[in-house]
This record gives C-alpha cells, sequence and structure tokens, in this order.
C-alpha cells in the first residue's frame, strides 16, 4: 500500500459546489497542492491518500469557487453614499466628477482600493475587473491585499487630475502595465470610459493597443436609455453598432450594463463572443433600467455579474447582487424559472472567469486550477433548514456568512478575519477620506 501523497492542504466540508461539473457534492475533502486544486474526494478516502500540511475541517460549510466582480471601480469606496438618489448623468456631472477633480490622486486610489479590496475578499470576492484612474496605485493596493483583479487602463476625452488627453492616458496606462505585467494575480485591460465619453479616434487607438498586446476592452455600454437616443440622434447609430464598425467588438470585449441593447443587437453580441457584465443594483439604484438578462443567455451570450462601484450600488456585494439578478429576472419576464440558481451561481463565477479570458485558470473547482476557494457557513439559524445547496447559495447566504477565502491557496480570510490586511489602518485612512470628501 502506497503512502499517503503530502499536499499542503486539506479542506472538509458538508458540502462542495464545483460549478463545474454542475452539482453538489457532499462530505468530500478539497485537497490543495502548490497552490492548485489536487482533487475532490470522498473524506472517507481523504485520510489514506493524502497526508495534508494543514487540514481544515468546516462541517456546517459548503466550498465553492471564488466569486468575479467583473465590473467595478474599485477606488470609489471612498465616494460610497455620496449624492445617493439621483439620475446616472447629474450624478457624475455634479456630484461624483467634481470630487475627483478636486481629490482624485494616487493615495485617494490607493487607500481606497485597499478599502474595497478589503470588503471584496471578506464577501468572497477572489477576483475583480476594475476600471478607474492611477492604475499604479491600484496595482500596487491589489498586491497589498493579495486579491486577484484585472486593472482597467482608463481613457476618456477630457482632462482629469490622472491625464491631460487620451494620448497621456493611452500612455501611463500602458507605462503601469509595464510596471506591473508580472506582478502575480495582476492582469490588465483597456478601458475606455464609454462610448459617449470616447471619441472615434481615440477608440482606434484603443482598438489598435488591444489587438496589439492581446488586452480585453473593458467599456460601459447602452446603460441608459438617454445615451442610447443622443447617439442615434448624434451618429445615426446606436452605441454598439458604432463599436462594432469602428472594431471593437470580438471575444475580448467586455461590455458593462448593457441594459438597452436592441433584440437584434444581441445576435451582434452573440456572433461576435462579446461578454456581458449585469450589474442589478446599480441599474435600479441610478433608474437605468432592467437588462434583459434571460435574453442575452437564450442568444448565446456569456453574462457575468458586477457590483459597479460602491458609489452607485452602494456594496461591493456579489452575493447580494446575485440574488437581485434572480429576482429581478423573475419580475422582469413574469417567469418563476428565469434564471435559477445554478445559473445565477455561474454568472457569479465561472462566466465572470470567461468574460476575463481566465476560465482555464479560475471560476470552477476543477483539480488543475487554481485555489480560489471560499467557505460559507450554513450552519446558523438564520440560514435553516438547508434543503437545497444552490437555491440557499443564492436565495438565503449573504456575505456575513462568508468565513473562509483562499487565493491559490494561501489563507486571505480565516473566521471571517482578514489574515493578510490591516484592516484598521484601512478603516482610519477611509475616516480621514470622508473628513476632506464630505
Amino acid at each position: 500500500m502506497n503512502a499517503p501523497q503530502t499536499v499542503d492542504l486539506r479542506i472538509d466540508a458538508r458540502w462542495i459546489v464545483p460549478i463545474e461539473p454542475a452539482g453538489t457534492l457532499v462530505d468530500h475533502a478539497l485537497v490543495v497542492d502548490a497552490g492548485r486544486i489536487a482533487a475532490l474526494v470522498p473524506q472517507s478516502e481523504a485520510g489514506s491518500r493524502y497526508s495534508p500540511r494543514r487540514h481544515v475541517e468546516l462541517p456546517q460549510h459548503v466550498l465553492l469557487p471564488g466569486l468575479v466582480n467583473a465590473h467595478t471601480h474599485t477606488a470609489m469606496t471612498l465616494l460610497r453614499g455620496i449624492a445617493d438618489d439621483v439620475p446616472l448623468h447629474a450624478w457624475l456631472a455634479e456630484h461624483i466628477w467634481p470630487r475627483e477633480g478636486k481629490y482624485l490622486s494616487p493615495e485617494f486610489v490607493l487607500d481606497g482600493t485597499l478599502l474595497g479590496a478589503a470588503e471584496m475578499l471578506a464577501g468572497g470576492v477572489t477576483c475583480c475587473n476594475d476600471m478607474y484612474f492611477f492604475p499604479d496605485a491600484a496595482a500596487e493596493a491589489y498586491r497589498m491585499a493579495g486579491i486577484r483583479a484585472v486593472i482597467g487602463l482608463a481613457v476618456v476625452d477630457f482632462p482629469t487630475p490622472y491625464a491631460a488627453d487620451a494620448d497621456a492616458y493611452l500612455q501611463q496606462g500602458l507605462a503601469a502595465r509595464d510596471r506591473y505585467k508580472h506582478v502575480p494575480r495582476l492582469a490588465f485591460a483597456l478601458a475606455p470610459h464609454a462610448p459617449y465619453t470616447v471619441g472615434d479616434a481615440t477608440w482606434a487607438k484603443v482598438i489598435m493597443y488591444a489587438r496589439q498586446l492581446d488586452l480585453p476592452i473593458h467599456t460601459h455600454l447602452a446603460e441608459t436609455q438617454s445615451e442610447v437616443d443622443q447617439a442615434r440622434a448624434s451618429t445615426g447609430e446606436s452605441p454598439l453598432a458604432r463599436l462594432d464598425r469602428l472594431g471593437a467588438t470580438g471575444p475580448g470585449f467586455i461590455g458593462a450594463h448593457a441594459v438597452h441593447v436592441a433584440p437584434s443587437e444581441m445576435y451582434l453580441l452573440a456572433a461576435q463572443r462579446c461578454h456581458v457584465v449585469h450589474c442589478p443594483a446599480s441599474n435600479m439604484k441610478l433608474g437605468s433600467g432592467i437588462a434583459p438578462v434571460a435574453q442575452f443567455m437564450q442568444a448565446g451570450i456569456n453574462v457575468a455579474l458586477g457590483t459597479d462601484g460602491a458609489a452607485s450600488n452602494n456594496r461591493l456585494d456579489v452575493l447580494g447582487d446575485m440574488r437581485l439578478a434572480g429576482l429581478l429576472s423573475k419580475v422582469a419576464t413574469g417567469d418563476a424559472a428565469s434564471l435559477p440558481a445554478a445559473a445565477l451561481l455561474r454568472m457569479a463565477t465561472l462566466n465572470g472567469a470567461a468574460a476575463l479570458g481566465m476560465e482555464a485558470e479560475i471560476g470552477s473547482l476543477l483539480p488543475g486550477k487554481a485555489a480560489d476557494i471560499i467557505a460559507v457557513d450554513l450552519g446558523a439559524s438564520d440560514v435553516a433548514p438547508v434543503y437545497d445547496v444552490l437555491s440557499h447559495l443564492v436565495y438565503v447566504a449573504g456575505r456575513e456568512h462568508v468565513t473562509h477565502v483562499w487565493i491559490e491557496g494561501d489563507p486571505l480570510v480565516a473566521d471571517r478575519r482578514h489574515a493578510q490586511l490591516d484592516s484598521a489602518a484601512i478603516l482610519a485612512r477611509a475616516r480621514a477620506w470622508q473628513q476632506r470628501l464630505q
């Protein structure tokens, strides 16, 4: 009989939801070695096959892949709660952009990104797709936090404290990518803000760099009806039709929101193998509308889940947005079977990974993938009884039930406490910013 194989970590749980293959494993162990998932085996077999350096027993928990927040503006956590109950364009023009014009800096982005990363990790998010200014500062914050992130290199056609014009945005963003592209867990995307803030000449440059450097394009798309109406009035095209004509669409295109995409345009998105990120809480809060998510999926479009920024949500809470997405789709379609729990969990994990081009690395608990894992406690009275684990994860559990988070097998949250971040210091910096911003 062979001796047990020495491995780094064994986690025993009541349930495991691997996402692929679909379904739930009961009383299994997840085995991790060298940052990778080595095996999922019945607990009754694990002891004879593996000798772990660390053994974590979670008899009331469910393990699942780390959640993917596929669209956010992480540093905007420092603007959380400013100008609530205001429509999108007034919110941006009268409240957000003026504050950014006065206070936006590398220090602002570093502190805000650390605050947001801490919030996301505590809520089970192990990877985010960010879009904001000063990507160097964001990269440093993500490196310190240990979270996985795709950092969007923001581009607009007007000056901010970060850059004076489109060429400066591109040059500074690409320089930041060159400095941080070899840092583990960090990746980059080109992030032109939206069709209405970026002109054709700038889009052409973005597309050129995206193709040359094999970078995804992450942008806001058809978030409000007024945006679409104004685009048609000024150009004769919808925002999506214009971007397709310019050559922006394709497998590396990530369109956030996509609330007001015409039915005929869904086939364009599907044919070009584009990705859509649904942001239900932000869309509801800003009165932007309801994205046709069920129709997107029926058309074969990959739909991921995002929170948007904490300034417009006001939480970086993917578990909460997953529940909202399910309920909103049922109301919008009149079909209680619309977006079942398994589909919502896939949106929050594997679909998000696919949108970022990372589905071979994260998004499910297949052996060989990175050990990005979260544990959710289903043993408390406020979630009892448990009949269907998938349903419970979507409709019952919240981010307060996340107890453990591992990225590449490293424990970043243990027993609801950050294992590497100084939460008190992060909070103190946030309070100092509050005094300046209010």
